[in-house]
């Protein structure tokens, strides 16, 4: 079984930032798959389960209401490891592109009073919300995308180097 291309980035030198993760052609159009990268990953705590719920509300409700971008999504949702977000795209555009919306979609969190949706007959599991912290990390990515904005690795996905046998397959390290 072939290993698929985001378990091919070396996890141990991801940083926070935003990555192609990947780019597929569907349906004659384009979509491409960005990586959201919250924490370091195996280095840093997870996101709050409840944080990463109410980031998961929030966000993708300034994402599809922003009048030059709302087209453009198709979705919005938590990696299952809680180190960040995959955001979908019709086209693509490298990861700088999109920075401006990231940050603008995280400095939105800070303004909410609110977590929209988190109503019984709106959300899965309404009472995990956690607004508070939810704020604590958009500021704390904000302000780190805003740092490192011209770091190539804000942007640039480390990779993996994979050992391939003398038959073709490959050697995993993990």
């Amino acid at each position: 079984m072939d290993l698929i291309p985001s378990f091919s980035v070396d996890h141990r030198a991801i940083v926070p930032g935003i990555f192609t993760s990947r780019v597929d052609t569907v349906g004659g159009g384009t979509v491409t798959t960005y990586d959201v990268r919250l924490v370091r990953p195996n280095r840093e705590p997870v996101v709050d389960v409840a944080a990463m719920h109410s980031l998961e509300h929030i966000v993708a409700t300034f994402l599809r209401n922003d009048p030059d971008w709302k087209d453009e999504i198709i979705y919005w949702g938590p990696m299952g490891c809680l180190t960040g977000f995959y955001l979908i795209l019709k086209g693509s555009r490298p990861p700088r592109e999109i920075c401006d919306l990231i940050l603008r979609a995280f400095r939105s969190v800070e303004e909410a009073q609110s977590v929209p949706g988190a109503t019984p007959e709106n959300c899965g599991h309404y009472l995990m919300h956690n607004l508070g912290m939810a704020k604590w990390y958009a500021a704390r990515f904000a302000d780190y995308l805003a740092e490192n904005v011209d770091k190539p690795e804000t942007f640039e996905y480390p990779q993996t180097e994979r050992l391939v046998t003398g038959d073709g397959r490959h050697f995993y390290d993990s």
